[in-house]
């Protein structure tokens, strides 16, 4: 795949060049076209005080769409740009040389990747669209314009980077300290606390990845992640149905070590069973039930 065209600055009027590239025609043409530095800013989570300084007008960052699939970058092209997520999720991978995929991380709404590129001036790794996608280029000869002109966004910019390598080195520590079980309940918590931050409901989400993927990125198989996610729905930790995930008890998946084992989850289950009874027959009558009464 050839290096991703970065266009020069044009507004929304102008129309699309007879010659551009395979990339560019393969974009989709609906949705936000360019974004200014404040609105950057925002999707980035970062003080917008440095953009204030800039008419909005006079620089500029340009939105490209990518569908389902697509590759954003491939390992080893040319590296001339990061790429912030304004919407959409994907992936971020190493290929072996057998082909065989390790997830590195799953960017969502803003998330900056790309970073990888900077060393070596050629991408580390592959990023692919797990969902239609619109992201923002941030031309890496333009950032390092613009942080010698405003230091403190050039601050924030680094601030943001550090932020993605937290998560990283967490992640890291992670599976070399937990069990199969807590890392599934780690990672249902954090993408509960990122669905947060995008302002989307943190207790009901759709997974956008795989099984197979998410046993990649925590370092499991597939049947392993298959089977706890249903020992979860069992015990009442969440709701599974398809990639629809619901989280029922946050708390006890932060603190959760190892699931009982299956004759305890067996007890567990026909307790609560027993206790939903009472209940359901007088929810079924319109009595009250004073020994189970409904939760607010």
């Amino acid at each position: 795949m050839s290096s991703t065209q970065i266009l020069p600055v044009r507004t929304e009027s102008t129309p699309p060049a007879l010659n551009a590239s395979p990339l560019e025609t393969g974009w989709q043409r609906q949705g936000k076209l360019w974004s200014n530095l404040r609105e950057l800013c925002e999707v980035l989570r970062i003080p917008a005080s440095s953009a204030s300084l800039i008419a909005d007008e006079e620089l500029l960052f340009q939105h490209v769409q990518f569908k389902t699939g697509q590759r954003i970058h491939t390992i080893g092209q040319p590296f001339d740009a990061l790429y912030i997520v304004h919407s959409g999720f994907l992936k971020t991978v190493l290929i072996d040389e057998f082909g065989n995929e390790q997830v590195l991380s799953f960017p969502m709404k803003g998330d900056l990747f790309g970073v990888d590129g900077i060393h070596t001036r050629r991408y580390a790794s592959e990023a692919v669209a797990l969902s239609n996608c619109d992201l923002i280029l941030l031309p890496f000869k333009k950032l390092t314009a613009l942080g010698r002109i405003h230091l403190e966004f050039e601050h924030s910019i680094y601030s943001v980077m550090s932020r993605e390598l937290v998560r990283e080195q967490a992640m890291i520590s992670m599976l070399g300290a937990l069990s199969a079980e807590a890392r599934v309940a780690r990672f249902l918590v954090s993408l509960s606390d990122r669905y947060a931050d995008m302002g989307y409901s943190s207790r009901l989400f759709n997974l956008r990845m795989t099984r197979h993927e998410i046993g990649s990125y925590l370092g499991l198989t597939l049947e392993t992640v298959s089977r706890t996610l249903s020992a979860f729905n069992e015990i009442g930790l969440i709701t599974v149905d398809q990639r629809s995930i619901g989280i029922k008890d946050p708390e006890a998946l932060k603190t959760l070590r190892r699931l009982p084992p299956s004759s305890a989850r067996a007890k567990q289950v026909a307790s609560r069973k027993a206790r939903q009874q009472p209940r359901e027959a007088s929810q079924r009558s319109g009595a009250p039930c004073e020994a189970f009464p409904t939760a607010v």
